[in-house]
């Protein structure tokens, strides 16, 4: 090991800064960064000398907020306005209408988690939808997660090859499903249900963009 990354990191241990160890050993902070990045016990130094810093010049913390909330609200901003225009040429495709409608009655509304999740009993709906994904908002396979919830009565293999034959997705995409209890003990959906989910806080935001452009267009 080089004998100033030996050195970084002793003063690192000792709660030093990376402006302070740039300094005393004239070692560039993006060099460190790299050093320390992937370090537990640097990254809760880092923590606790933000905590510090920002008891020590609340207005710097303050700046720091306003600043942050400025850029939360030029993404949103650049995001909805991204939406508006493509609803244009998006609004005519029978796709496109079908996956926001399912959204619009189905879908989580809650912004702030950042996933585009939908869950319902009837195959034939997460089908349109996962299209409505895969073909018309071009989501990559890979980031769309499936996820069934069962009853114990019913075999998670079983259920897995069914719900894959019927909405003609593939098998490999169902990850581990979750059993609940019933609130009756005889009626119950022999299907379970499916959540079709995309971790996308980008796509939330446009398709609720959409939903309520739509709304307008209804009125």
């Amino acid at each position: 090991m080089r004998k100033d990354k030996e050195k970084a990191i002793e003063l690192r241990r000792q709660n030093k800064s990376y402006k302070f160890i740039s300094r005393e050993l004239n070692i560039p902070m993006g060099t460190l960064a790299g050093w320390f990045r992937d370090e537990p016990w640097s990254q809760e130094i880092r923590d606790r000398l933000g905590k510090i810093e920002s008891l020590t010049y609340p207005e710097k913390l303050s700046k720091i907020i306003a600043a942050n909330k400025k850029r939360w609200h030029s993404w949103h901003q650049e995001c909805q306005e991204e939406a508006i225009r493509e609803f244009p040429k998006l609004k005519y495709d029978p796709l496109f209408i079908s996956g926001i409608m399912l959204y619009w009655g189905e879908g989580d509304k809650k912004l702030e988690n950042g996933q585009v999740a939908l869950s319902n009993s009837d195959p034939e709906m997460i089908k349109i939808f996962y299209s409505f994904l895969t073909h018309a908002m071009r989501v990559p396979i890979e980031k769309i997660g499936i996820r069934l919830i069962l009853y114990p009565d019913l075999i998670e293999s079983v259920q897995k090859n069914l719900w894959s034959k019927l909405t003609k997705i593939p098998i490999s995409k169902f990850t581990k499903s979750t059993y609940i209890q019933g609130r009756h003990p005889t009626k119950r959906n022999s299907y379970g249900v499916c959540l079709i989910r995309v971790c996308s806080r980008k796509l939330k935001e446009k398709i609720l963009v959409w939903i309520n452009l739509y709304q307008k267009e209804f009125a």
